[in-house]
């Protein structure tokens, strides 16, 4: 990742049992629309923080669990922020194999919004088609890019974020 912001951050919130709660982190500059609503509604449904970390402003709605931090423009300044931020037990929703990485390198989870749960054993095999593929665009190759939403990737991204959540509700 690039620089380390170094800026102050509200202390991480305690649950009535007085455990840190974990939250939700979203790269939220390339995350779809329809996968954002998801997230919404689990956030006033299931009572989770969910932070959008974006270089432009974004429209959130009106709730206690929802909350959104612009950061400047800039290569991987967001994703400098959510690594900055991140904690165990926390999930990131993310396209960005390299922020997906560090994540799981801070004891966190990380899901694309089509619904794949990275982990320490996929994570290196990601990073290195990441790799192969800007090899390949970088020497001219046409790789296209990526397929459009389906309802099967949304589907799978909120049985994916459920599955988290139920996890999250049994440990309390």
């Amino acid at each position: 990742m690039g620089r380390r912001l170094h800026q102050h951050h509200r202390r991480r919130p305690r649950g009535l049992d007085g455990r840190l709660t974990v939250q939700i982190w979203v790269d939220a500059d390339a995350c779809p629309n329809v996968i954002k609503d998801i997230l919404f509604r689990a956030a006033e449904r299931e009572q989770v923080n969910v932070t959008l970390v974006a270089n432009a402003w974004i429209r959130t709605p009106a709730s206690r669990f929802v909350r959104s931090i612009q950061v400047p423009g800039g290569f991987d300044v967001a994703d400098d922020e959510i690594v900055r931020r991140v904690e165990p037990g926390d999930l990131v929703v993310t396209q960005d194999i390299p922020l997906a990485a560090f994540a799981i390198e801070k004891g966190a989870l990380a899901l694309h919004p089509r619904g794949e749960m990275y982990t320490k054993d996929t994570i290196a095999q990601r990073l290195s088609m990441r790799n192969f593929m800007e090899e390949l665009r970088g020497s001219g190759v046409n790789t296209g890019g990526p397929a459009t939403m389906h309802p099967r990737d949304r589907q799978a991204f909120a049985n994916a974020l459920d599955a988290w959540l139920a996890k999250r509700r049994s440990a309390k």
